[in-house]
């Protein structure tokens, strides 16, 4: 099997069988890394579309009467790209920080990849979850006071949320099984992530 392939199964694979598809990270080699770029940037990409669904901004978008279907998908294109592109160079970086902090010795690039990975359940709730969302409450999604705003909507951004917990879960274990690290230093190096973000988050207002 090449190696296109292989990363291209291990996309839905590191949903069940996380470690491994983790520990196949350090190899570095040339070829590898290749094959693995369009599966990381497809993740992201899926990750970053439903990270921006379910940001407050997209929840009211359809209380301004100029916004039909065609400027939200517009909007969903360029605020999905704009998302997964500061997800993969910011957290990205914060978490190659994090691992540098408590002794990694690993590149930049893997460290992105890494995060590429945890973010498998956000691609799948863009490709699963928010279809079944819109197909249940349609537009009331992007609107105050839809059909959402019951026992519903609660229990489908209840979901959304708990796809972004399985994420960080991921995370955690891709830090453990790229580094050989144990529990407690894969959560510390997770907490300088943490710190790095909540810092990155909070300089503009100190500027």
């Amino acid at each position: 099997m090449d190696a296109d392939r292989e990363w291209w199964l291990r996309a839905p694979a590191v949903l069940f069988s996380p470690r491994s598809v983790f520990a196949a990270l350090r190899n570095e080699e040339r070829d590898d890394l290749e094959a693995r770029a369009e599966p990381v940037l497809a993740l992201t990409l899926l990750a970053g579309v439903a990270v921006a669904l379910g940001a407050s901004t997209a929840r009211t978008l359809y209380d301004d009467p100029l916004y039909d279907a065609v400027n939200m998908a517009i909007w969903t294109v360029f605020a999905g790209g704009f998302t997964a592109f500061a997800a993969y160079f910011i957290v990205g970086g914060a978490v190659h920080l994090g691992a540098r902090g408590l002794g990694s010795a690993g590149t930049f690039r893997r460290s992105r990849h890494v995060l590429g990975f945890a973010l498998a359940p956000l691609a799948l709730s863009a490709l699963a979850l928010w279809p079944l969302g819109l197909a249940i409450f349609g537009s009331d999604l992007f609107r105050t006071g839809g059909s959402d705003a019951g026992l519903g909507g609660d229990i489908f951004y209840g979901a959304t949320v708990a796809f972004m917990v399985w994420a960080g879960v991921l995370l955690l274990v891709g830090v453990r099984a790229v580094h050989g690290w144990s529990w407690g230093r894969s959560l510390a190096a997770l907490g300088l992530v943490a710190l790095f973000v909540a810092a990155f988050a909070a300089l503009p207002s100190l500027l």
